[in-house]
């Protein structure tokens, strides 16, 4: 029996020592696969810009609004309350950000026709929009485009801060405006209309990109768990 005990006690020991040789590596990137992967840093649109975008889109109280990759959720509250739209939803893969948009929705008395959903915007049902609008990184709207071809109707409108659609032909913005905002920094906004030839019909006449300087009010001096939102 006791030497049963000592053989026991001897393998306890092997196996404590060759776990304390064990590396930690792989917990550490299991954690690490857990991150998202698009996780756009985030960097608030300036409320002057926000107002020019939505009235780039022309907002009005028949339009359902998404934005995607929302951060603190500044667009759909203004879509809401200053431009009367009927529907404003939100979308951003950062739990932080989702929480801080749900509470600025209930600080401007708009939570009843705002919603703000956790999760990816390559994976978010937008097909009941009419309005879209973006500040995210250009090769995120490259991976965007065929979502918005396919989800969207002709004639919804899209707005990015800051990043257009690349060359493609068919993504040529109708408008590229250049804003200068209160704080004096420069922005480019780019608007664009849904076209059957987006969704794969026949190409319309090439028109020339408009570009309107706009400078806003202050001085000169030196701007995303839902895989559906609900229509």
């Amino acid at each position: 029996m006791k030497h049963r005990r000592v053989v026991w006690f001897g393998l306890c020991a092997v196996a404590l020592a060759l776990a304390a040789l064990m590396p930690v590596a792989p917990v550490a990137a299991a954690e690490e696969s857990e991150k998202p992967d698009h996780l756009v840093p985030y960097v608030p649109t300036p409320l002057d810009v926000v107002e020019e975008m939505l009235k780039m889109a022309d907002v009005k109280s028949s339009d359902v609004v998404f934005d995607l990759g929302c951060g603190d959720g500044r667009i759909v509250a203004m879509a809401a309350k200053k431009f009367g739209a009927r529907r404003a939803y939100g979308v951003d893969i950062d739990p932080v950000r989702v929480k801080e948009a749900r509470e600025l929705a209930e600080k401007e008395g708009v939570a009843n026709k705002v919603r703000i959903f956790e999760g990816d915007v390559f994976k978010t049902n937008f097909s009941s929009a009419t309005v879209v609008t973006m500040y995210l990184l250009p090769d995120y709207n490259l991976q965007l485009r065929p979502n918005l071809e396919k989800q969207l109707a002709v004639g919804s409108r899209v707005v990015s801060h800051d990043f257009d659609m690349a060359s493609e032909p068919n993504w040529k913005p109708i408008e590229a405006r250049r804003f200068t905002d209160k704080n004096g920094s420069e922005h480019t906004i780019y608007f664009w209309k849904i076209t059957a030839a987006m969704k794969g019909g026949a190409a319309p006449a090439g028109e020339p990109v408009k570009e309107k300087g706009k400078r806003g009010g202050g001085k000169r001096g030196g701007g995303k768990k839902a895989k559906e939102a609900a229509k």
